[in-house]
């Protein structure tokens, strides 16, 4: 583990780079205020970049759409792998019909459509329709009427025998320096203790999440995993699941975990990442082209 100040000379060392989203290239205000410096350098050095993500909220045009309002016009949505593509391969390999009800907004109801089923969120389930439900997503933690919709969930998982999917893993994301809100992913993890079922989870820290987007390099050009380097904020999700697919990884100082917190998580979880950056920023002084 190094601790290097200057992000440049990390992701010079590679052909490409991945990186999360929430707290490496964006936050609670917005866009990580130079962040599309680093982009003009990598379209400049010819370096590939995936933004790997467990935000299930939107598709990967409108998850790029909102990179461009805030000025970072670079992003292409090719190059978004969210965890909600993975959960739509799960259905459409175990789903033939009936409903897929789905704990979200309207827009990430995107990645469950398809046309061999409908696809309701969970307000629209009640006793008329409840028998043709064959799959409940957790897409996002917003969407939906906590109290109301949590507890039809519980109970429409307590009467059939069906698959439930978690499209986001994250437990919580920052509201605020001081502050954070519940994610969908802590929202699955009550629902799964009280039906007393497995769920079926897709996001990092899971291993899919980078074969996903390795693939996508492989069926271009061939590439090794010692070319790729992830960049993350969080020990439990990037850094992690960066280290088991064997990618080497940077852990930025912009999101979740704080730089007077680094070391001491670092020790008491073990999870070690291979630098660690204050963030994914190439500054104006370290670009020479």
């Amino acid at each position: 583990m190094k601790h290097i100040d200057n992000f440049r000379s990390i992701i010079d060392r590679y052909q490409v780079v991945f990186f999360d989203a929430f707290g490496v290239l964006k936050n609670y205000k917005g866009l990580v205020p130079g962040i599309e410096k680093t982009f003009r350098y990598l379209e400049e050095q010819g370096k590939e970049y995936y933004i790997v993500t467990n935000d299930a909220s939107r598709s990967p045009a409108q998850l790029a759409e909102s990179y461009h309002r805030n000025g970072l016009d670079i992003i292409d949505p090719e190059r978004i792998v969210s965890s909600g593509m993975l959960a739509k391969e799960y259905l459409d390999l175990k789903v033939k019909d009936g409903i897929v009800a789905f704990m979200g907004t309207p827009e990430s109801a995107h990645y469950i459509e398809n046309e061999r089923w409908q696809t309701l969120s969970i307000a629209e389930i009640n006793s008329t329709n409840i028998d043709k439900v064959n799959a409940v997503v957790f897409m996002d933690d917003e969407g939906f009427d906590w109290f109301e919709d949590i507890n039809k969930t519980v109970n429409i998982l307590r009467k059939r025998t069906i698959p439930a999917i978690v499209a986001n893993t994250d437990y919580a994301y920052p509201l605020s320096v001081n502050d954070v809100s519940v994610a969908i992913g802590s929202i699955a993890n009550m629902v799964e203790n009280i039906v007393g079922k497995e769920f079926i989870r897709f996001g990092k820290p899971d291993s899919q999440m980078f074969m996903f987007a390795y693939d996508l390099i492989r069926d271009r050009r061939p590439i090794n995993k010692k070319e790729i380097v992830m960049v993350g904020d969080t020990l439990f999700t990037d850094i992690i699941g960066g280290n088991k697919f064997g990618l080497d990884t940077v852990l930025v100082l912009s999101g979740n975990t704080l730089a007077e917190d680094a070391e001491a998580n670092i020790h008491s979880t073990g999870i070690v990442p291979t630098y660690i950056c204050e963030s994914a920023v190439i500054n104006e002084g370290e670009l020479d082209f």
